[in-house]
């Protein structure tokens, strides 16, 4: 059974119990446009103590929504469908949430929503579409519309200022004129929406393949100068040619974007976002033609930890990416790099995150894989047991040895592997006499 099949046998298990039942939203949307839907929503007007009569497996998640889970009985990986009852929103309460909510038709339902395009619900019983809002004409003509009055659905939800951007970027679709004017119009009202939703936004913009295009929009609609303002402080900043003929550090930072994909992580793309955020801070121009940036990794790392904390990402993110935006320079001295030095940097646990970030720095910029080519190499030729050799003593040995056990140790063990990863230690006699020689 698939989720597709799971959904089709909730409809009819409704139906069979004399109820209405659809799918709705966006896997809608995607099945009109031939795109395997991420998930199956269904809305119906059945209460969730009806659908609980029906269904053996169900999780209220949603209560004063009337929203519940029916989960299939697969052992090993059960699939979820999330059930909604009809409902109108009466009110607006705090820019997310109605005043109250109230039991409503199936038409009723779907105009509280958000875009055309996510307003339309499907009959897999007689197998048809129910579009009373032009849902599928705007997928033909590609455009972001709201259904009904723009400032009102923006007012209703802030947050669909940053879903009408996601969805025309992710689409490549336009944003229908009087919704692009209540965005720009409005985008103040964006600071009353959680730190959290807003980053879970900004993060689905650069995973979903359209992030340049998205961040582009952001920055032109007003919302990127009020959520991340450092981020447009990289416009106009120029950049020694010699090294980025593609120009200023804003048309740089858009170039790697352009080439995120659906297969990157997060880690990754929020480090192409801000690898550079430190550049306009660190700018040095000496006559004639000198530019430096001093210290604009370091200064970066803690400019993206401050903003990443601000939006309250999640703290292994957050770490990460400090790392990857701290250390995108290092790759310039791979091949000037101490044995030991080079092998950590290969073992480092997040390294295939930063050589694929250093690999699309590179194309978004002078296109020379020179570096990248020799860790990928340099990678494939070492040993494991030469990029992770057994340690040759550890702490029980420096104390048979009659040390003190302190701080001090982790520093001689680091000593005598760093001589063993350049290669001259290879065993525990030679590892003992190095560390009563030297310590």
């Amino acid at each position: 059974m698939t989720a597709l099949d799971f959904a089709n046998s909730i409809v009819k298990g409704l139906r069979s119990a004399g109820f209405e039942a659809y799918f709705a939203g966006g896997c809608v949307r995607d099945m009109i446009l031939g795109r395997p839907p991420q998930d199956y929503d269904i809305s119906t007007n059945a209460l969730p103590v009806d659908i609980q009569k029906i269904f053996p497996r169900t999780v209220i998640v949603g209560e004063a929504f009337n929203v519940i889970l029916i989960i299939s009985e697969h052992k090993e990986k059960p699939f979820t469908i999330e059930v909604a009852t009809f409902r109108k929103d009466v009110g607006i309460k705090d820019g997310r949430h109605p005043e109250r909510v109230e039991m409503a038709t199936a038409r009723e339902d779907v105009e509280r929503r958000d875009f055309t395009i996510n307003g339309m619900l499907y009959d897999p019983v007689d197998d048809k579409i129910l579009d009373w809002v032009g849902g599928q004409e705007d997928l033909k003509k590609k455009i972001i519309r709201a259904i009904s009055d723009p400032e009102l659905r923006l007012r209703e939800d802030h947050l669909r200022m940053l879903r009408a951007i996601r969805f025309a970027s992710r689409f490549s679709y336009q944003i229908e004129e009087s919704l692009w004017k209540g965005i720009q119009k409005n985008v103040s009202w964006i600071q009353n929406i959680s730190a959290e939703r807003i980053f879970d936004e900004f993060t689905k913009m650069l995973t979903e393949g359209h992030a340049a295009q998205a961040y582009e929009s952001l920055a032109d609609s007003g919302l990127l100068g009020i959520i991340m303002p450092e981020a447009l402080k990289m416009k106009g900043v120029p950049q020694p040619p010699e090294y980025h003929p593609e120009g200023d550090v804003w048309v740089h930072t858009m170039l790697l974007l352009k080439q995120l994909t659906t297969a990157h992580s997060k880690e990754v793309a929020w480090g192409c976002l801000l690898h550079d955020i430190g550049k306009p801070s660190t700018f040095e121009h000496h006559p004639p033609d000198r530019i430096r940036f001093n210290r604009h990794a370091q200064i970066g790392r803690e400019m993206s930890g401050l903003i990443l904390k601000r939006l309250k990402a999640p703290t292994h993110l957050r770490e990460v990416v400090c790392e990857l935006v701290d250390q995108h320079l290092r790759f310039a001295d791979v091949k000037k790099m101490k044995p030991s030095t080079l092998k950590r940097f290969l073992r480092n646990p997040n390294f295939p995150l930063h050589l694929e970030q250093h690999r699309i720095d590179c194309l978004a910029s002078h296109a020379n894989l020179e570096l990248y080519d020799f860790c990928q190499q340099a990678l494939a030729e070492m040993p494991e047991e030469s990029l992770r050799p057994k340690p040759l003593i550890n702490g029980d040995d420096l104390i048979a040895m009659g040390l003190q056990p302190g701080p001090k140790f982790k520093k001689i063990l680091e000593a005598v592997e760093t001589e063993q990863l350049e290669g001259r230690l290879s065993s525990e006699k030679q590892a003992l006499e190095f560390v009563r020689e030297h310590f």
